[in-house]
């Protein structure tokens, strides 16, 4: 027999074993966890990009005094600009640029590859597009009447029809998009384009945001934010309606007045730069406020589109249609004249936050996809095809990279209200116009219900690398170190699409 001392040695084992093992589990699944995210976001040393590359990384030679200065590109390429058109909420690729007839054979039917549940709920009956698709151009590309006045610029569009997407919720899709993250934080894709090359014109920002009339799309600034990159190369946010704030002079102060005091505060900032020659935040923080007095020349004299002639704002519909329609109109002159002054990165956004309370605001329809889809296209679909014509009977297609995107696409069934799209991570559609990209072209492919990309399947990293390619920049090395990792926007991944380089 067991004495009461070794009993309770034994009992007391037994426990600690119990308990060990529980906590070692729970311990255990917590690691495996945790070294999934941070393996999934990049955060594990050994995912630094020089060294899983090859390739050494480049840095741009920045002057702190002028962070703007042009910069060389690390190849030679004939894109020296780039207007992004982004909109917000997920556009339906089915009812837009991806012809799918085999959807009418299902139509009021069960789905029967969909899955038990989507992002807001169970699915219901397949619907067929909501508009008529029709051949478009030379090229005969079929294109959906939601979209009439884009659809006659097929021949000069590149079409990716396979791309995919981590995330089927907006604000992180978003960040995806822009930044290569679903997390907040990062940089986006125009502060790395305008860190790497800097911009053409020294008296507007190298990378300005024009935000929908509405406001901001759900993931705000981060869609324009430059992270953890110097603040110098984030977006400047502001719109044919709200012009960037205190840039008007105030009438009783005369512009000789305004030189005196711009001198005098030029040679103060010298002086104190001389005090702390190697203070970059000092430097860059002296350039923007140079630059904000520059823009206060430079910007009511862009932003005043009244001065151009009758037929271009009747094509671009400045003066019909709603104020909404009216507004983003303004907003693609500025995007024109941005372009042709010069800055380096324009993104223009159509679609803002829901959340504001103004009713329909994006491309979002889990409810009456017929009622809100027509009125976001209403608004965008004429002014950025007169954008997109301008652009290019001026000449500026030449060395202008257009991207029309959006986060991610909508299901070929609709959800138990019978009435709207369900988001689609699994497949969607963006297209390339200008320097440097195939006209007239498609590239991969969704399955024959648009359902998932199965066709030369592209990530997003795959598609940023591509844009990164098109402006002259290798996604590979262009990068920055950052707590201990070399980031880039395109993490530990990406290749660029080359079928679709002209």
């Amino acid at each position: 027999m067991m004495n009461s001392s070794e009993k309770l040695s034994s009992h007391g084992r037994s426990l600690l074993d119990r308990r060990s093992f529980m906590r070692n589990t729970g311990f255990t699944m917590g690691a495996l966890g945790l070294a999934d995210l941070l393996s999934r976001d990049g955060l594990f040393a050994k995912e630094d990009p020089a060294s899983f590359t090859g390739k050494t990384p480049i840095r741009p030679a920045i002057d702190p005094n002028n962070p703007y200065n042009p910069r060389g590109a690390h190849f030679d390429v004939p894109a020296k600009n780039v207007l992004v058109i982004f909109c917000p909420g997920a556009v339906s690729h089915i009812d837009t640029f991806d012809y799918k007839p085999s959807l009418a054979k299902l139509h009021g039917k069960k789905a029967p590859f969909a899955p038990a549940l989507t992002f807001e709920g169970p699915p219901g009956n397949c619907a067929k597009p909501f508009w008529d698709f029709t051949a478009q151009g030379k090229s005969g590309k079929m294109v959906s009447g939601l979209l009439p006045n884009l659809g006659k610029l097929v021949d000069d569009f590149c079409f990716i029809h396979s791309l995919h997407t981590q995330t089927s919720a907006h604000p992180q899709g978003e960040n995806f998009l822009h930044t290569g993250f679903t997390m907040e934080g990062f940089p986006s894709f125009g502060a790395w384009v305008t860190y790497a090359l800097g911009s053409e014109n020294s008296d507007l920002p190298a990378f300005v945001a024009i935000n929908d009339p509405r406001g901001f799309a759900r993931s705000g600034k981060n869609n324009f934010g430059s992270g953890f990159l110097p603040a110098a190369f984030q977006g400047t946010d502001f719109n044919s309606k709200n012009p960037p704030a205190n840039l008007a002079r105030p009438k009783s102060y005369t512009a000789a007045d305004d030189r005196a005091t711009n001198d005098l505060l030029a040679r103060l900032n010298g002086k104190h730069l001389e005090r702390y020659p190697n203070d970059a935040n000092l430097a860059a923080r002296i350039a923007s406020y140079e630059l904000a007095g520059r823009m206060q020349s430079s910007v009511p004299e862009l932003m005043d589109v009244s001065s151009e002639p009758e037929s271009i704002l009747k094509e671009y519909g400045t003066g019909e249609g709603t104020e909404l329609k009216r507004e983003y109109a303004k907003n693609c002159i500025l995007a024109r004249r941005l372009i042709e002054k010069g800055v380096r990165v324009v993104q223009l956004f159509n679609g803002s936050d829901p959340s504001g309370g103004n009713g329909i605001t994006n491309w979002d329809s889990h409810a009456n996809i017929l009622k809100t889809h027509a009125m976001q296209a209403e608004i965008m679909d004429q002014p950025t095809a007169a954008l997109i014509r301008d652009l290019k009977r001026r000449g500026h297609l030449k060395d202008t990279l257009v991207v029309w995107c959006t986060e991610f696409g909508r299901m070929p069934f609709l959800q138990s209200n019978g009435t709207g799209r369900d988001h689609n991570p699994d497949a969607f559609t963006c297209f390339f116009a200008g320097a440097g990209v195939k006209k007239g072209f498609s590239y991969g492919a969704s399955d024959e219900f648009g359902f998932k990309a199965v066709e030369n399947k592209t990530t997003v990293y795959d598609f940023n690398a591509t844009i990164l390619h098109l402006m002259g920049l290798d996604h590979e090395r262009l990068s920055f170190y950052h707590n201990g990792l070399e980031r880039r926007l395109t993490n530990v991944h990406g290749h660029v699409v080359k079928d679709v380089l002209a």
